[in-house]
């Protein structure tokens, strides 16, 4: 009833265009001690004494899809998250689909003590653990006092 007004891209279109909007009027990319701006993927970020530790969260995407890069204290993290809804027949009509499909993007500001050397990445059960390691002269180091 409502298909003809209201194609299926419609509202991911709509959504694609607000992440847009939010990313080119936004100041500045968010560091890691940044507010939480939402958005696909969504992803924790804290440290350690010895290391940045980023969480993404990305069910149902092939790790092939997945790319992470860094440059200049920069991270990134795109993708390509494949439409995984059965097509539609004429006995079934989405009306709502709430789940996102398409390109995606989240960039994070690093610290400048981070070793650019030293980036591991894993994905397991759905979420892409990124470990970027500080540098070893920025860590805190006990010092004996004689």
């Amino acid at each position: 009833m409502y298909r003809a007004q209201f194609p299926r891209s419609l509202f991911a279109d709509l959504d694609r265009l607000q992440r847009e909007m939010q990313q080119a009027f936004s100041s500045s990319s968010p560091s890691i001690r940044g507010l939480g701006r939402g958005g696909y993927p969504a992803m924790n970020i804290g440290h350690t004494p010895s290391s940045v530790e980023i969480y993404v969260f990305l069910p149902g995407i092939d790790p092939q899809a997945i790319e992470v890069q860094v440059e200049k204290g920069v991270l990134v993290v795109a993708g390509d998250k494949k439409e995984d809804v059965p097509q539609e027949t004429e006995k079934e009509i989405s009306h709502i689909n709430e789940r996102f499909s398409g390109r995606f993007r989240r960039v994070v500001t690093l610290p400048e003590d981070i070793d650019p050397d030293q980036i591991e990445a894993r994905y397991r059960d759905g979420v892409l653990h990124i470990c970027i390691q500080r540098r070893a002269t920025s860590q805190p180091r006990q010092i004996t006092v004689q």
